[in-house]
């Protein structure tokens, strides 16, 4: 399986879990959908002022300009966020 084929697939997973809690779903995977969905992407990014990250609980917390807050689950995310411990050098 391909990487397009992988992304279609989860997307639809996606779309079709969400369609079992009665709630709409819309998939973006290329063309112009995909470039519209990035390009608000990242202008919701850049309105960020703050993040919280939470590795523990698999959680991000971003917080916006306007002072709202937006939570995003991953597994992954918060730990690209956390910078390694460091212990400072005894002998100083």
């Amino acid at each position: 399986m391909d990487r397009n084929d992988a992304v279609q697939k989860a997307a639809e997973r996606i779309v079709e879990l969400e369609a079992e809690l009665e709630a709409a779903g819309d998939a973006s995977t290329g063309g112009d959908q995909l470039a519209f969905a990035r390009a608000a992407l990242h202008e919701w990014v850049d309105s960020v002022v703050g993040v919280v990250a939470s590795p523990g609980v698999g959680r991000v917390t971003l917080i916006h300009q306007n002072g709202h807050e937006s939570k995003i689950a991953s597994p992954s995310l918060p730990f690209l966020l956390s910078r390694p411990v460091s212990f400072p050098d005894s002998n100083d």
